[in-house]
């Protein structure tokens, strides 16, 4: 066999794999938006039946109906946005600090980083649960972070602790330690400070790690549902994760808004990626190869 022939047949295998792995991650949304417009006898149907007897777009605005889901939208949206912004403002700071700024402990404080990016998420659930309710000052505590509930049921609580992750550090800094430095040297000899290299001439050249931080950051901020869910009561706070809960209830589950709920809920997701999706994936497989 030609090696030419031998290269086409490896191509054909391996698009035949990552189609057949497409269909396999498609099925589950396939699915939801099919149940989100059944009635409630072909949901509990058995065999289950794949499309519905009769398609109830109705399903979408009851479901939206059942609970202040404009309220939730909106939280999450507020919270998702806050969380973006700030990360990547802060994230891209500390990163180009610790790329291209000499100073002491700087090797130390990127140790620190790459620690922070191993401890498990809900490791820290209750460590921060209880620093935000003593903060000082904040919901009736005295200056020692006791007597009141400090920033539960807030917005601080909602938008504070998930300002900066470190993944986004490490990737900024990765990014900026590729670009040359020749450029931040004649923009020195030109006059301009450190600030200004920083904001306009070395983070214009990283755009797909601002697209990846910006993506996962709003991913991760949208899906969110147990830090919401510790530190809120009222449903003025509520996000859409936490709402879509309304449709379990203890005596049964309202399937179809469930899945008209998670539908929408996924929308903005879908569109988000649709629009970063090429500087999201160039940035991944630039910080794999760096």
């Amino acid at each position: 066999m030609s090696p030419l022939r031998t290269e086409r047949s490896g191509r054909f295998l391996l698009h035949l794999v990552l189609g057949a792995g497409s269909l396999l991650m498609i099925v589950p949304f396939v699915w939801m938006l099919l149940s989100s417009v059944k009635n409630r006898a072909d949901i509990a149907a058995y065999p289950p039946k794949i499309l519905p007897t009769e398609w109830l777009w109705s399903n979408y605005p009851e479901a939206m109906g059942f609970a202040p889901f404009g309220t939730y939208f909106r939280n999450s949206l507020t919270i998702a946005v806050g969380h973006t912004a700030l990360n990547l403002v802060v994230a891209s700071m500390a990163g180009y600090a610790l790329a291209r700024i000499a100073f002491r402990g700087r090797t130390l404080i990127f140790f620190g980083v790459m620690t922070m990016m191993m401890i498990p998420t809900y490791t820290k659930i209750v460590p921060q649960y209880l620093i935000a309710k003593s903060v000082p000052f904040f919901g009736g505590n005295d200056w020692l972070g006791r007597g009141g509930t400090g920033w539960l049921d807030s917005w601080w609580a909602l938008i504070i602790p998930g300002a900066l992750t470190p993944f986004a550090i490490f990737l900024f800094r990765q990014f900026y330690l590729a670009l040359p430095k020749e450029l931040e040297e004649a923009a020195r000899i030109d006059g301009m400070g450190e600030f200004g290299i920083f904001a306009r001439v070395m983070t214009p050249l990283v755009k797909p790690a601002i697209a990846t931080v910006a993506l996962l950051t709003f991913e991760g901020s949208w899906n969110n549902f147990l830090w919401p869910l510790l530190v809120t009561t009222s449903d003025e706070l509520r996000v859409v994760q936490v709402g879509l809960a309304a449709f379990q209830q203890a005596e049964r589950t309202e399937w179809a808004y469930l899945m008209a709920g998670s539908a929408l809920a996924t929308l903005p997701m879908i569109v988000l990626f649709l629009f970063t999706q090429r500087y999201f994936v160039q940035g991944f497989a630039t910080a794999g190869i760096k």
